[in-house]
């Protein structure tokens, strides 16, 4: 068996030993301030449980929206904190700032077991450009590191990147374990009939990822493109969507794709029905042919339509393997997340491998009650997608056992 080329939690000795966490705490909140959606809390719930259960004096990091290196107090991670200490059932101590000498005391004077939650990463302006004297700073709060933050790996920030280059034991925790796990078999061992699923908004976003699907992708596999993105692909076909949003400087490459998939005898799946509606507030949708006539110059549209949605299922039902990334529509409209909902629905039912990304991808598989018949559920929208692209993540490099 081949050995990781990074060192797990069952590598390192922890008993009453500083471990600095970077977890991925990028919650949504509600407006009056709690986290509304707890589950990348929970997902690093087996990390944090181990560490705390071998003795361990765990120092916890997170980011949290984009202050861009300014204290915003609606950003504080208190809320977080907060739900934390529920979970675990453990007093968590909230550090006012970042780093400094009332965090060094904190730390200082934790006990084995004891949980320190550092104040949002972002507050400091030396995170997202990866200040060699905050990574310094936060290296002198640990004795070990352990990276738990998929979501946050593929940026060189000083938490990810910086700190694991000064810190001689270094680990990745249990979610990121599984993450990497998950995603590799998609990568390297892709079972066939294929089926990768992307929405969302914009082709620029996800250009990288469907020109790497339909290179690596064989004859017989599957690509359903929806959200706003499908537009974009519609209107490179010749179609007139009135006021929907699309990039139209985009559809030269939805065509390359198109070229592409075709060349390899890979089908995509395009919408031939959609629900629209005037404006993203609209309270009704109306179904429309894709084909039998263009949009309304005021009609936007909003999701697929069943008859796509059926495709869609039959395509994810015979699927072996299933990728999924992205909203078909504007999911938070209730008059438009049927089509979401349906691909959720489809993607539990289906008998194969499923790995689900993306933050509407998994509300979706959340709210319609499957989650737990998914096979994997990613935590990280934008990493997962830069893994199946094939590109290096910086906060996985930083790990490697080579970097000693």
């Amino acid at each position: 068996m081949t050995a990781s080329p990074f060192a797990t939690l069952d590598d390192l000795d922890v008993d009453n030993r500083r471990v600095l966490v970077r977890v991925d705490f990028n919650v949504p909140l509600t407006g009056d301030g709690q986290v509304r959606d707890d589950t990348r809390i929970r997902g690093a719930l087996p990390t944090l449980t181990t560490l705390r259960e071998r003795g361990a004096k765990l120092v916890v990091c997170s980011h949290l929206g984009r202050p861009k290196g300014k204290v915003v107090p609606s950003l504080s991670l208190e809320p977080v904190g907060a739900r934390l200490a529920e979970l675990l059932s453990v007093d968590v101590k909230l550090a006012d700032e970042v780093v400094g000498d009332g965090v060094t005391k904190l730390v200082t004077d934790a006990r084995a077991g004891e949980v320190v939650l550092l104040e949002n990463l972002r507050f400091s302006p030396g995170e997202t450009s990866n200040d060699p004297k905050l990574a310094q700073a936060l290296a002198a709060l640990a004795d070990a590191y352990v990276c738990d933050a998929f979501g946050a790996c593929h940026r060189a920030h000083a938490s990810v990147v910086g700190v694991p280059q000064l810190v001689g034991e270094r680990a990745a925790g249990r979610l990121l374990e599984a993450e990497l796990r998950s995603l590799s078999r998609l990568v390297t061992a892709p079972q066939r009939p294929f089926v990768a699923i992307v929405g969302g908004a914009k082709v620029s976003d996800k250009l990288g990822v469907l020109m790497a699907l339909v290179e690596r992708l064989a004859a017989g596999d599957t690509v359903v493109i929806g959200g706003a993105m499908a537009n974009t692909f519609l209107a490179a076909s010749g179609r007139e969507l009135g006021a929907s949003l699309m990039e139209r400087e985009r559809q030269n490459d939805a065509r390359i794709v198109m070229t592409k998939a075709a060349a390899r005898d890979i089908r995509v799946i395009l919408p031939t029905d959609l629900l629209v509606g005037e404006g993203i507030d609209a309270p009704n949708a109306r179904l429309h042919d894709v084909l039998a006539a263009p949009l309304g110059d005021a009609e936007m549209a909003l999701d697929i339509g069943p008859a796509t949605a059926k495709r869609c299922a039959a395509a994810i039902a015979d699927a072996a393997m299933v990728l999924w990334n992205g909203p078909m529509g504007l999911f938070e409209n209730p008059a438009f997340a049927e089509g979401t909902l349906a691909v959720a629905r489809a993607v539990a039912d289906c008998p194969g491998y499923c790995v689900v990304g993306g933050g509407d991808s998994v509300a979706a598989v959340s709210q319609s009650g499957v989650a737990d018949r998914i096979d994997h559920v990613s935590t990280g929208g934008g990493a997962s997608l830069e893994f199946i692209e094939g590109k290096t993540l910086p906060g996985v490099a930083a790990l490697h056992r080579t970097q000693d």
